[in-house]
């Protein structure tokens, strides 16, 4: 590529990257606050504040790993060019904003990994894939609602018989238990979520010639958290209102046993360097927490709505963003 078409391709993915960190925020701040204000623990404001202050901490306390997994050992750097990585995220950004415009918590993880294979695999075939990482971070996206599912279920089925002799006032307890558990959530979705972000970024960088290894600069994991911040700071209210009482109304019992089990499995993951999906570990914990109380209280028809989304994320951004490929080599002959 021409050097002028290279840096144009740089700004470009450095400016998508503001708008996918942004609305991938407004995800995240949804999955953190949304059964805190539900239950009534804090007030809207202040769980928005603790949410950004808890995901921009997290890349700075947990590690590299997860960007390490997503920059260096998904896609072969040294075989594709930086339109891969700028069409791939082209296409998750746009799906990302379809799906918050309807309200569908979709996975951010899952339309980044399809719009990078889909990119990749138009531009330079299916061998700049690398099977080792795609097979990890497909372990992650498959297991990671299971575990949160029966973690969430398990987690308020020991606080109902924990508390079984408790007076009404112990709700008061599960209520205030859910901030500090809420903080150590958001810790654990920035030490994962922004991230996947960093970690496209360096693929990016590594591309194009700016970087001639993989390491992660201090200015881009700045850059990365600071777009998802502000998207948190605002916060996803419309997905919000879906995860906070779409799914069945939750009490304190429900969202300490949710926002526990959903902490302890994205922290867990981050450790391991397994790229999982926040939204899914999210929605999987909050729906085993209502099944534990009794499986008819959850709407699964809303359930099975929003697994539809998780099914279909992956193959149509993996198309958005191959046929954005094909039209920028066609836009640039």
């Amino acid at each position: 590529m021409e050097l002028t078409i290279i840096h144009l391709l740089l700004v470009s993915l450095f400016g998508l990257a503001l708008v996918y960190g942004y609305l991938q925020g407004q995800s995240t701040s949804a999955s953190v606050v949304s059964t805190m204000i539900s239950s009534r623990a804090v007030e809207p404001r202040l769980a928005l504040l603790m949410a950004a202050v808890g995901i921009a901490l997290g890349p700075f306390l947990v590690g590299t790993a997860v960007a390490t997994t997503i920059g260096a050992q998904f896609v072969r750097a040294d075989r594709i060019d930086v339109g891969v990585v700028t069409a791939g995220l082209a296409g998750a950004t746009l799906w990302c904003g379809v799906t918050q415009w309807l309200r569908l918590p979709v996975s951010s993880t899952h339309a980044l990994f399809g719009g990078l294979i889909g990119a990749a695999w138009v531009g330079f075939g299916y061998g700049v894939v690398i099977d080792r990482g795609l097979i990890k971070a497909l372990l992650g996206l498959l297991l990671s609602p299971l575990l949160g599912l029966l973690f969430g279920y398990g987690l308020v089925q020991l606080s109902y018989w924990l508390s079984r002799s408790a007076p009404p006032r112990i709700n008061k307890w599960f209520q205030r238990g859910q901030v500090p558990v809420s903080l150590l959530l958001a810790i654990s979705l920035g030490s994962n979520e922004a991230q996947k972000l960093i970690g496209v970024l360096l693929l990016g960088l590594v591309a194009s010639g700016t970087l001639d290894h993989f390491y992660v600069p201090l200015w881009v994991t700045l850059f990365g958290t600071l777009a998802i911040t502000i998207g948190t700071v605002v916060g996803g209210w419309r997905l919000i209102h879906t995860l906070g009482g779409k799914f069945y109304t939750i009490r304190p019992i429900h969202g300490f046993g949710a926002q526990t089990a959903s902490a302890g499995v994205i922290f867990g993951a981050a450790l391991a360097g397994w790229p999982v999906s926040s939204s899914q570990v999210v929605v999987s914990s909050i729906v085993g927490a209502g099944s534990a109380e009794r499986l008819r209280k959850v709407r699964w028809g809303v359930v099975q709505q929003v697994a539809m989304g998780w099914l279909l994320t992956l193959p149509i951004t993996a198309v958005m963003s191959g046929l954005l490929y094909g039209l920028m080599k066609g836009l640039g002959r």
